[in-house]
């Protein structure tokens, strides 16, 4: 009997194998060798040869804790994450309900518009916002001038950069949640729905008690993939800003800075530095996230 157990369990492990070595080499592999690369002071010098390279322990954590231009580009991505991700989810819950309601016709012709931007190139995307927030023939601001408000130099101006890159961000993004709620939606039977109505609950009522209760499988799948993606904030302020998360570093992001200082400086072992702390801080939000969706469970 113990035998075939084995046997059993040595089958399934021979059936994991390739899976197990892919994660290991692609995944577990890149995590270690950075974290060790953060531990020495590589450079464009010693690419030349592992000889030169020196293991200066936690000196490039200590530099980081100490540089103010990290600093504001934790502060730069936080307020991305956290302003960003909830907006995101909000348009995107909010498209999902407007095409799941029963009155809404061509529904996937709106299904296909609002997914249009997910799909869309950013750099194609880019050029299109940048002519939309130019500071005097800009759309945008064309539409502030009817209303009698001033034009804004939305790129150029430290208060309104990064919160022009959270409404483009938005928009490009909400698509993808948008059809995962869509799916969610159209998986709660419509008999719960007709039983609210006999007792006569409201929309609102009907959106509080049913709908979020049981859209909250998508919620929380939807807001880890989203809190994940927009820590990883990179293209978007490297494509506007041509790379230097500007104005006087207003949009520099963490995954930003990394890059211009591994790959822009040579400075490597500070820019796997970076990149680990970005691992662990994105780590430890989405455990944060999943406790508190448990609890509420």
């Amino acid at each position: 009997m113990r035998g075939d157990v084995r046997r059993e369990a040595a089958a399934g492990w021979l059936f994991v194998a390739p899976a197990l070595l892919v994660l290991l080499v692609f995944f577990f592999g890149p995590v270690v060798a950075g974290f060790l690369l953060g531990l020495t002071d590589v450079d464009l010098y010693a690419l030349g040869g592992v000889g030169a390279w020196r293991i200066v322990g936690l000196r490039n954590y200590t530099r980081l804790a100490d540089d103010p231009v990290f600093w504001k580009a934790i502060r730069n991505t936080f307020f991305f994450v956290f302003v960003g991700g909830p907006l995101t989810i909000a348009a995107a819950l909010g498209a999902a309900l407007l095409l799941n309601a029963r009155l809404t016709r061509m529904r996937g012709l709106f299904r296909t518009i609002y997914f249009a931007p997910v799909v869309t190139t950013l750099v194609a995307v880019a050029t299109v916002w940048r002519y939309l927030y130019h500071p005097r023939a800009g759309p945008l601001n064309l539409l502030l001038a009817a209303v009698g408000i001033g034009p804004i130099d939305w790129l150029g101006d430290p208060r309104w950069a990064m919160p022009a890159l959270v409404l483009m961000a938005v928009w490009k993004n909400f698509g993808y949640g948008m059809v995962l709620f869509v799916a969610g939606l159209q998986a709660i039977p419509e008999s719960i729905y007709e039983a609210a109505r006999i007792d006569g609950a409201g929309h609102l009522t009907q959106l509080r008690r049913i709908t979020l209760p049981l859209l909250r499988p998508t919620l929380l799948f939807v807001g880890v993939i989203t809190t994940i993606g927009y820590f990883q904030l990179f293209a978007e302020p490297y494509v506007l800003t041509g790379g230097t998360g500007g104005p006087v570093n207003a949009t520099l992001s963490v995954a930003l800075l990394m890059y211009k200082r591994g790959f822009r400086f040579w400075d490597m072992g500070t820019g796997a530095a970076i990149a680990f702390v970005l691992f662990a801080v994105i780590l430890v939000v989405s455990t944060v996230q999943l406790r508190l969706q448990r609890e509420k469970a």
